[in-house]
């Protein structure tokens, strides 16, 4: 029930008058369910309260909202407040408008020095945003770091009803709140939640947006912009996936300059997110370095001079590159870097050419750019970045590769010919480099090794060779006209060359060109030979990998049937391994590097790697595949779209998703033959993917008559693959080299060859219309698809490795899981500390992936385990942690987590109690006396008892891993240390209760602590208090007669004469003291029912005074109840010499000696139990035993904590309140 205070401030109402207002509550309630429900639909930040405090004035029908609150102790405080700073300031006014203006003036001033204290330094959002972002983390208890990126007013459809409200996007989740006719809807959703996100047609809405996670579908619909949302919202979605696939957070952009002037309700994220998605469109237009950042764009015509026209389009400036795009697709396409641009000049403007712009570049070429809208500032910010870059030395850095490059056309590049012939000849050349490698300097091949190992051929001088001359021919006669090198204007002209080959003495030359290689290599020089010098004597994961490898990359080409070109393929292998140790190294790179090395020298193939794995194919080479599996998504999905009869077949037989992969990672060079496949890769450093896609349906389409007669997997594989087989290149000049797969496929009929480049012209004839925006859009679909799909499956696989171990069930192991991983991921984006997410490593296993540190488990343990110690809860956490932490790296996984969680849940008696047992021994008790932690020390160093020197061969191999670990860095983990690990596992045996070792009094003391702590709060309290004062008066008697029998041997007359001195307690218990022994000497689990008699009516008997008296240990929790005073421990002072138990304990004895041994004595290290006698005095207790024996639902406890977790309480607070107040 909604309440409004109606307060004319006129008069002066103490709180106790306030009451007279809710005579009212019936006849406002309608009203301000019905104000409220406007506020919430046409406000843009209004979260509506339950309580309000509203100013009127008596002769007007307008009132102002004061202060509103979500429970009445908060609006009570509000209230308190104005009448303590406001109301007393009235009585000045006579006039009640002015009372009006200065109530409005006062409560905005204090609004805007909250905001503006709120507000950090530099903050640029504006108020009105500021103001909803305050409100949403207060709606959804979201804390300060999770930052709001923009807010739409939409409807939700809970069910057939829409419900009106606020979408609110932040960087980690996605919210929504309507407040309508008193019913209150909120969500909460975390982006890495999100398994599809699209937009829809409905029959009552054009469109909706549909945003589906594991759990449910949601809709939303009816935004004013659902275009600009949608983007938004794929945004943030992608980082989430970036987040899950490569550990990347978002990080906020601090140098994104600040708008000239304020943006209306655009906050600062939003601007960043979106100058990133314009960066993302740049950089993959241009195929630019990923870290150039686009600065602005401006319309424009280009003078193009090979066909004397001024074509329109757009300008676009970064910090290191100019670039033109036409609007007519593929008109014209240019890039001009700044290090080559000499004179930047404004020409005579006319009515022909208004406002003209010239650029030239240092080889003599020009552009001239027309209709610029503001020129000025156009030419400052190119003169203020060229400034900033840096001039190109002619120095040490690019003389090798400028001693080989001609000056004409364009200085950057070499003037390659047939006609003229190599300054040093191929076998000279290889001797020379061989020797160099021989030397152990590091050698780069100054030119491919194509070059170097091919052969006379007889095709140089016969048609081939003459159609090969052509070919360049008419690259140099384009290279004439459009220019050469990174300023050539790329058109449909430049496609057309291209899609007719490239010849080979040009391909490296135009690989570097359309992939952007170029740039990255000019601008960074010598880094390759720095990583290589780096990567030498290094040995990981990786390279062990690469040299696997190396011999099966094109084994069949001479250039890789000797060392030089082997060795040439190791380095750039393991040089790009050093880069990118994220990737480090994956099947399929070698194949693809041996053939750019073939047509580029080493440095050059290394950037055209660089290129391919991190721009052109991204997330193509890590250990997931999981860009190849995303373009796979795509391919199926065109399939079905552009041959939809064959698509039902293919997903029956299951061949898409096996040939797809090997099509897509080696670019069709594992496939097809070399000479044919080589094509493809001209073309697709040109187009991209959308040329691999394009080619693969064409494939698909060619074969579809054979493949829908196909009955199984196989036989399709073998038709595609017969195919394939016979792709052939008759224009090629290189003399042809064997195809493995070709000695597969064999048939009695003569096969049919194929031209690739009449495969080529197909599939630019019926599959064309794709387009690189809608394969990104599609990209982005399959990726949550993908992302989603893989970790489902990493889900199942560490539920099925820990299952048979566990006593959870599957699906609570699931829903633990995907707890912990949210934990997990939490900290990422919200802890401060990043110690798990600087651990986490996309090559380990799926088990090792997900790792909490000590304070997440401490949140998780108080949540979810069914030993709620209260305040002594954080302590038993950090105990059980260290317990899991085996290998002592301050991080937990998963099935360490599990196992700690089964053992407080699952299991008999005898087996919880050992865990609770086990939490106060070292490692997991920390002990400041050094003998206590050395007890159990070879306890928790092996799984089995073994010699001395076993320990410490053990010991370093540990710190041998560790140093291990801490030399490779970020590198991938050496699999070798998985296997010890698993060996131990297989040899250790099952843990004995024999085994344990006994516990001194300082951890008796915290055991008994704990217990103390963990009965708090139970129905049964007081039989379990009672209970445990036995028990532990019992076993203080058990060690103290232990500790006599046991010193004897070695002290007889000292011993002797002590015991003398302990009348009472020695006399008292010497009937039970040879079954003390005993059971100390022979470790027997179990006693029998008469000694646990006789046990139980010492234990409970002994409440004389005198010496033995008991003292009692309570809780300050505990002392306001006057019947907690019957809950005691009963210890014998003779052996419990009061120590401080917790600060949070109170020691209430009989005598004074007691409390001045509580100061001055120490601990008796003298004095142990066993394992055994804490179970068998434990089992004597039958309300012990039920408390240890009752089951608990962890279900219950993961949906409370999977619940609102960061959600605010504002309808249950509602719900209370109009309870109390009907």
């Amino acid at each position: 029930m909604h309440i409004a205070f109606y307060i004319p401030l006129r008069v002066h109402f103490s709180l106790s008058q306030l009451s007279y207002h809710f005579v009212y509550r019936h006849i406002f309630c309608f009203l301000g369910l019905l104000v409220g429900t406007l506020d919430v639909v046409l406000d843009s930040s209004a979260r509506v309260a339950p309580y309000r405090i509203l100013h009127q004035t008596l002769d007007s029908q307008i009132y102002w909202a004061v202060a509103c609150g979500s429970s009445r102790k908060e609006i009570t405080k509000h209230w308190e407040w104005l009448e303590n700073n406001l109301l007393q300031t009235l009585s000045i006014f006579d006039n009640e408008e002015d009372i009006t203006t200065f109530v409005k003036g006062k409560i905005h001033g204090i609004i805007a020095e909250e905001n503006k204290n709120q507000q950090p330094q530099g903050e640029e959002d504006p108020g009105k945003f500021k103001e909803a972002e305050l409100k949403m983390r207060k709606q959804f208890g979201m804390p300060e770091v999770e930052k709001l990126v923009n807010y739409y007013s939409c409807s939700y459809w809970k069910g057939r009803v829409p419900r009106q409200g606020w979408l609110y996007l932040t960087v980690n989740h996605l919210c929504f709140y309507s407040f309508l006719l008193g019913k209150e809807v909120t969500l909460v959703v975390q982006w890495v939640d999100v398994t599809q996100l699209e937009k829809n047609a409905t029959l009552l809405f054009p469109e909706c947006i549909k945003v589906n996670t594991r759990d449910s579908e949601l809709y939303f619909s009816m935004f004013l912009n659902i275009n600009e949302t949608f983007k938004l919202m794929e945004q943030l979605a992608n980082i989430a996936m970036r987040q899950l696939l490569d550990n990347e957070g978002f990080l906020e952009d601090k140098s994104l300059p600040k708008p000239s002037k304020p943006l209306k309700n655009i906050s600062a994220l939003k601007r960043d997110l979106d100058a990133r998605a314009k960066n993302d469109w740049y950089r993959a237009t241009f195929r630019l370095p990923k870290d150039e950042r686009l600065d602005g764009h401006t319309d424009c015509t280009l003078w193009t001079p090979f066909n004397k026209m001024h074509i329109p389009g757009q300008m676009f400036v970064s910090n290191n590159y100019i670039c033109f795009a036409s609007k007519a697709e593929e008109a014209c396409h240019l890039i001009i870097p700044l290090r080559e641009v000499a004179i930047v000049e404004k020409a005579d403007s006319s009515s022909v050419l208004p406002r003209p712009l010239s650029i030239s570049t240092k080889n003599k070429m020009t552009f001239l750019f027309a209709n610029l809208k503001d020129r000025d500032f156009l030419v400052q910010r190119i003169s203020d970045f060229l400034q900033k870059t840096p001039l190109k030395k002619s120095g040490d850095s690019g003389r090798k590769w400028k001693e080989n490059f001609s000056v004409t056309g364009c200085e950057e590049f070499p003037e390659l010919s047939s006609s003229s012939p190599p300054a040093v000849s191929p076998t000279s050349a290889l001797n020379k480099q061989l020797a160099s490698f021989c030397t152990g300097e590091v050698p780069t091949a100054s030119q491919g090794l194509l070059k170097l190992f091919r052969k006379n051929s007889e095709e140089l001088l016969g048609p081939k060779g003459a159609k090969e001359k052509m070919k360049e021919e008419s690259w140099n006669i384009h290279f004439f006209e459009y220019g050469r090198g990174m300023c050539m204007y790329r058109t449909a002209k430049t496609r057309e060359l291209v899609l007719k080959g490239i010849p080979e003495n040009l391909r490296g030359e135009l690989w570097l060109l359309f992939s952007g290689a170029w740039n990255e290599m000019v601008t960074l020089p010598g880094y390759y030979a720095e990583l290589v010098e780096k990567s030498m004597g290094k040995y990981n994961l990786a390279t062990e990998e690469i040299e696997r490898d190396l011999h099966r990359s094109m084994p069949e080409h001479p250039a890789f049937q000797n060392e030089l070109g082997i060795a040439a393929l190791r380095r750039v292998l393991t040089a790009y391994a050093f880069r990118n140790p994220t990737i480090g190294y994956c099947q399929a790179m070698n194949i693809v590097t041996s053939v750019l090395l073939l047509y580029c020298n080493e440095e050059e193939a290394f950037w055209l790697l660089v290129a391919l794995c991190e721009r052109m194919l991204p997330d193509y080479y890590n250990t997931r595949v999981v860009g190849a599996l995303v373009d796979q998504g795509i391919f199926e999905e065109l399939t079905r779209d552009y041959l939809p009869q064959l698509s039902e077949k293919m997903q029956d037989l299951g061949v898409i998703s096996t040939i797809s992969l090997s099509w897509f990672l080696t670019l069709f060079l594992s496939v097809m033959p070399f000479e044919s496949a080589v094509v493809i890769v001209d073309c697709f450093f040109y187009e991209g993917i959308k040329l691999i896609l394009q080619v693969s349906l064409a494939i698909l389409d060619a074969n579809m008559e054979k493949l829908l007669n196909c009955c199984d997997e196989g036989e399709a594989m073998t038709a595609l693959g017969r195919y394939l087989d016979n792709v052939v290149n008759r224009q090629s000049i290189s003399p042809p080299i064997p195809h493995p797969h070709a000695l597969l496929t064999s048939g009695d009929e003569p096969p049919l060859e194929i031209d690739i480049f009449e495969l080529i012209k197909a599939s630019y004839e019926k599959f064309s219309n794709l387009r690189a925006d809608d394969i990104e859009q599609m990209r982005f679909k399959q990726r949550l698809k993908v992302i989603q799909s893989l970790e489902d499956t990493a889900k199942r696989s560490v539920v099925r490795a820990i299952s048979g171990d566990i006593g959870f069930s599957m699906e609570e192991l699931e829903e633990l899981y995907m707890v912990f991983k949210a934990r997990h991921l939490m900290n990422c984006y919200w802890g401060g500390s990043r110690t798990a997410t600087a651990h986490r490593d996309q090559s380990l296993p799926y088990l090792e992936q997900y790792r909490i540190d000590l304070e997440q488990f401490r949140e998780l343990f108080a949540s979810l385990t069914p030993w709620s110690c209260g305040l002594h809860t954080p302590v038993l956490a950090g105990r059980m942690f260290r317990l899991l932490d085996e290998n002592r790296d301050s991080l937990i996984n998963f099935k360490e987590f599990v196992t700690g969680m089964s053992g407080m849940y699952h299991g008999d008696l005898t087996e919880k109690l050992k865990l609770l047992y086990k939490l106060h021994l070292p490692p997991a008790l920390i002990s400041e006396e050094a003998e206590s932690a050395l007890e159990a020390t070879s306890y928790f160093t092996e799984n089995t008892p073994t010699e001395e020197a076993a320990t410490q061969e053990d010991r370093e191999g540990r710190s041998g891993d560790s140093k291990e670990k801490e030399e490779k860095g970020t590198s991938p983990q050496d699999y070798r240390y998985y296997l010890r690990m698993l060996a131990k596992e297989k040899n250790s045996k099952k843990e004995n209760i024999k085994d344990l070792p006994k516990i001194n009094q300082e951890q008796f003391i915290e055991l008994c602590k704990t217990l103390y702590n963990m009965f708090s709060e139970d129905p049964v309290e007081q039989e379990l208090y009672h209970a445990i004062a036995t028990v532990a008066s019992l076993l203080l008697r058990i060690g103290e007669v232990g500790k006599k029998f046991s010193n004897r041997p070695m002290k007889k007359a000292e011993d002797y004469k002590a015991n003398n001195t302990q009348d009472a307690v020695s006399e008292e218990a010497s009937p039970m003291s040879e079954h003390s022994q005993n059971s100390t000497v022979e470790q027997q689990p179990q006693v029998d029912p008469e000694a646990q008699q006789e046990k139980q009516t010492l234990g409970d008997g002994d409440g004389g005074e005198g010496l033995g008296s008991p003292i009692q240990l309570l809780s300050d929790d505990e002392t306001k109840d006057d019947m907690s005073m019957s809950s005691y421990s009963m210890v014998s002072t003779g052996s419990l010499q009061c120590e401080d138990i917790a600060d949070d304990t109170v020691l209430v004895g009989c005598e004074a000696s007691s409390s001045a041994a509580r100061y001055g004595s120490t601990i008796d290290t003298d004095w142990s139990i066993s394992f055994e006698q804490v179970l068998a005095s434990m089992l004597t207790e039958i309300a012990l035993v039920n408390y240890f024996e009752k089951k608990v639902d962890i279900g219950l406890k993961i949906k409370e904590q999977k619940k609102v977790e960061r959600q605010f309480s504002s309808s249950s607070d509602y719900e209370l309140s109009s309870s109390l107040s009907g």
